[in-house]
C-alpha cells in the first residue's frame, strides 16, 4: 500500500511506476458540501487538482481507463422527481462544483472512463469489520445512530421543505452495492465500453423523518432530535434514476433497502462501544 496525497505528483509516479496498474479507481477527495461553502479553495485544489495531477500522471505512465468517484451534487436542485444522468449540471455548493469540473477534465483527458455519480452512500459491510466514521461526522445515518447509542441530539436542517413530511427527501445506496458498481464499471470499460457518467443510488426516496424513524425500529432506541435551519447548497430531494447503470453495468443494487442500510451500520457501531 502507498500512503500519499493525490494532488503529490512524484508520489502519484513512484506509485505507478511500482505498481503499473492497468487502470485507476479515483475515490480521493473531500466531500463535505457544507465545509467546501466555508474553503472553497481548498475543494477546487483537492478535488479539480488532484484529479488534474492524477490524469497528467496517468498520460505519463500509458494508464488509460479511469473510474471516477463523483457526485448527485453536480445536478444542483432539479425539479424532477427521479435524476437522469442528461439533467442540467447545475451545482448549488463548490463541491458540486469541483465534481463537475473534474467530470469535465476527465472527458478531455483522452482516456476511456466511467464517472459513477453517487447519491448518499452508507451502511457497513455486512461481517461489522469496517463502516463509516469521519471526524468530524457530517453524514446522517451514522449521525443518527450516534444519537441513538447516547451520543447528542440529531439534528434535522430544514422542516419546511415541500415533501411529504417537510424534511428533505434523498437517496440512501449501500457501500457494498456502490463497490459492485466500480467492479461493473471496470468490467465495463474492460470490454470495450463507451465512457459514460453513471448514477448509482437506490432510486428510491427517503425521507429525514423516514430515517430516524428506521433507526428507532433497527436499533430499539430513541433518537433525540432537534430542528435546525436549512443548510446552504441542501435541495429538497435528490433521487437517481438507476436505469441507464442497470443497463450499461448490468448492475443493480441488492442491499440498499433503508432498514438494510441501517442494521448494517448500526451492528458496525455496536461493535465499536467501549466494553463495560
Amino acid at each position: 500500500m502507498v500512503e500519499a496525497d493525490v494532488t503529490n505528483a512524484s508520489a502519484l509516479d513512484a506509485a505507478m511506476q511500482a505498481h503499473s496498474p492497468d487502470a485507476v479507481i479515483h475515490l480521493a477527495g473531500l466531500i463535505d458540501a457544507a465545509d467546501s461553502v466555508r474553503q472553497s479553495e481548498r475543494y477546487r485544489r483537492v478535488n479539480v487538482g488532484g484529479t488534474k495531477t492524477l490524469l497528467e500522471a496517468m498520460a505519463r505512465h500509458g494508464v488509460g481507463t479511469l473510474v471516477f468517484s463523483s457526485s448527485a451534487a453536480v445536478y444542483g436542485a432539479p425539479a424532477a422527481a427521479s435524476i437522469v444522468e442528461d439533467s442540467p449540471i447545475a451545482p448549488l455548493t463548490p463541491y458540486g462544483s469541483t465534481k463537475a469540473e473534474a467530470e469535465t477534465l476527465i472527458a478531455g483527458a483522452g482516456v476511456q472512463w466511467v464517472s459513477l455519480r453517487y447519491f448518499n452512500a452508507a451502511g457497513a459491510d455486512g461481517s461489522g469489520e469496517i463502516g463509516e466514521a469521519h471526524e468530524p461526522e457530517t453524514h446522517a445515518v451514522p449521525l443518527a445512530i450516534a444519537a441513538a447509542l447516547g451520543g447528542p441530539a440529531f439534528t434535522i436542517y430544514g422542516a419546511d421543505y415541500a415533501t411529504p413530511d417537510g424534511t428533505a427527501v434523498r437517496d440512501y445506496i449501500h457501500v457494498s452495492d456502490l463497490a459492485a458498481a466500480h467492479t461493473r464499471a471496470l468490467a465495463y470499460l474492460g470490454g470495450g465500453g463507451a465512457s459514460i457518467a453513471l448514477n448509482v443510488g437506490s432510486g428510491r426516496g427517503t425521507s429525514v423523518r423516514s430515517l430516524v424513524a428506521a433507526v428507532r425500529r433497527v436499533g430499539g432506541a430513541p433518537v433525540p432530535i432537534r430542528e435546525g435551519a436549512r443548510r446552504t447548497g441542501d435541495a429538497p430531494r435528490l433521487v437517481a434514476d438507476i436505469g441507464a447503470a442497470k443497463r450499461r453495468l448490468g448492475w443493480k443494487p441488492l442491499r440498499s433497502d433503508i432498514d438494510t442500510i441501517v442494521s448494517t451500520a448500526w451492528n458496525w457501531h455496536r461493535r465499536r462501544e467501549p466494553k463495560p
